[in-house]
């Protein structure tokens, strides 16, 4: 196998990039990028932290962030699984990269920052969904965002819905668990997972 050991190798491998690619990058929101991130209701927030990296999904109803100004934007932390990994990531290093989908666009948005997680009561009461607030908003301050060349999405035909995948031919989450830890209920927690998601959404 053929390994390249360095970022000299790989420029040499790939030649320099289009002046496109590089005059798209701003320190701050334009107003079109800011329309695009509006649009958003999904973002893949990656973080880093001394145990390692984590990439996780966020949605919202909505948008799923609020843009506070042109370098801030704020993250509710809606309801989950409460491993808090990447808030555990962030208060230990601030470093944080998203990116954004828009459902029927193939332009992708993505945003490399800091960010902090706060518990604000003024904040976090600002947001409001079913009659419930996030617990805190991870507060993401810009230093570089642009728009992502749309050919992945192109090759993958995300959006295509002749190319979607029935649920029913893949495992479902109880079979994964159940792959994981061998006494596991899966008949209960799949039978049972449909209504807790509806009750816990917020």
């Amino acid at each position: 196998m053929s390994i390249i050991r360095s970022v000299e190798e790989l420029n040499a491998l790939y030649g320099d990039p289009g002046e496109a690619s590089l005059v798209k990058v701003t320190k701050a929101l334009t107003s079109g990028y800011a329309r695009m991130i509006e649009a958003s209701p999904f973002v893949a927030l990656a973080t880093v932290g001394p145990d390692g990296l984590d990439c996780s999904p966020r949605g919202d109803d909505a948008g799923v962030v609020r843009i506070a100004d042109e370098r801030t934007l704020l993250l509710p932390d809606w309801r989950g699984n409460n491993r808090v990994d990447s808030l555990a990531n962030i208060v230990r290093d601030p470093r944080v990269a998203l990116m954004f989908l828009v459902p029927g666009s193939t332009t992708t948005m993505r945003i490399n920052g800091t960010a902090v997680v706060s518990v604000d009561p003024a904040l976090t009461g600002s947001f409001e969904a079913d009659g419930r607030h996030p617990r805190s908003v991870i507060v993401v301050t810009v230093e570089e965002v642009y728009f992502q060349c749309a050919r992945a999405l192109i090759r993958s035909q995300l959006w295509n819905p002749e190319r979607f995948v029935d649920p029913q031919s893949l495992p479902t989450a109880g079979a994964m668990l159940k792959e994981a830890k061998d006494d596991f209920d899966q008949e209960a927690y799949d039978r049972d997972w449909p209504a807790r998601a509806a009750k816990t959404m917020w």
